[in-house]
């Protein structure tokens, strides 16, 4: 094992630690087939084209094929680099590339070419900048309405220190989906997550709710949580006024990240989304290989039928779309 990161900085010693535990083999459940089509070469030429990333790739998502071939990708701006580092994520972390403030545009008008009916925006933590990265975030989603008005878009944010002002940026934009991961729990939050804080992230979706905006989380499954903590942060989620949530197993990206504590098997994963429909989640999304973009606007719906909601920019999509919604 190498002493240095792929980015060039030294290991965290972290990082060594983790090192010394082998890649775990996956399970049958776990693996997937590689299907690359025309369309998936298709997504992939455009991404290339507009000079973008998507966290299908830079996160490893192992939906990559299945959701390139329909035509749906999850688009990460503000660079591939990010100024947190979490333990599970492959996204590199260091210094990031200064702002491309005509990212935005790009990212709508290839939202346009790929005619989706909704698309799902994520990015790297911004610490480096004033903003935090908000403006970029904000003016993401006001371009891809700009230019596709009948287009749900659904944004991943970070916490951006859980400052209002920055908060707000985002939430005018009015995105028809904010979401905000709290990932895990908190007895190893802060081994996993050390530059966030779990009540910080319950706040951010207390502001969206109290913002009007659908809210949505995700929770990673196998990094040494346990079944009563995994309900407590799902009761934590809801009475913070998360309307959607995916429960997802962790795979490990690298022999630098955190090991697999354990794989979850598909049958405690309906388990799990039995909890949450029990809880008063609008919708949840629970599997092995879900991610927390995996069949977004198809979640998205239900919450709008919970609540009671009339038409909508994605009221009227297609059945296919709503089905098989985007990865990651």
């Amino acid at each position: 094992m190498s002493a240095v990161a792929p980015e060039g900085r030294p290991l965290l010693r972290l990082e060594a630690r983790n090192a010394q535990t082998p890649i775990e083999r996956k399970p049958p459940w776990i693996r997937t087939r590689m299907r690359t089509g025309p369309e998936y070469s298709d997504v992939k030429g455009l991404v290339r084209a507009a000079g973008l990333h998507t966290v299908c790739e830079e996160a490893g998502c192992p939906n990559i094929y299945e959701c390139w071939e329909d035509r749906e990708a999850t688009f990460l701006i503000g660079g591939d680099v990010c100024t947190r580092r979490c333990d599970f994520c492959q996204i590199d972390s260091g210094r990031p590339t200064p702002l491309d403030r005509d990212e935005p545009r790009r990212v709508a008008e290839s939202v346009r070419t790929m005619g989706l009916r909704y698309a799902t925006v994520t990015g790297v933590a911004r610490d480096d900048l004033a903003d935090g990265g908000s403006w970029l975030y904000g003016e993401t989603v006001r371009q891809i309405h700009a230019l596709s008005a009948g287009t749900g878009v659904e944004v991943l944010i970070p916490d951006f220190g859980g400052r209002a002002d920055q908060l707000d940026e985002v939430f005018g934009a009015a995105p028809e989906v904010l979401a905000h991961n709290l990932e895990t729990v908190p007895r190893i939050f802060k081994r996993i997550r050390p530059a966030f804080r779990y009540e910080r992230s319950l706040d951010v979706l207390r502001q969206a709710r109290a913002a009007g905006l659908v809210t949505k989380s995700n929770l990673i499954l196998g990094l040494g949580e346990t079944a009563e903590e995994i309900h407590a942060a799902m009761r934590d989620l809801h009475a913070a006024g998360c309307e959607l949530l995916t429960v997802t197993q962790y795979l490990r990206p690298t022999p630098r990240h955190h090991p697999v504590e354990r794989w979850v098997r598909p049958e405690e994963f309906l388990d799990w989304e039995r909890v949450g429909a029990e809880l008063g989640f609008s919708g949840v999304m629970s599997g092995p290989l879900v991610r927390s973009s995996y069949r977004a606007g198809r979640l998205y719906q239900q919450a709008i039928t919970a609540r009671g909601e009339g038409h909508t920019a994605a009221s009227d999509l297609p059945k296919s779309v709503l089905e098989t919604s985007h990865t990651q």
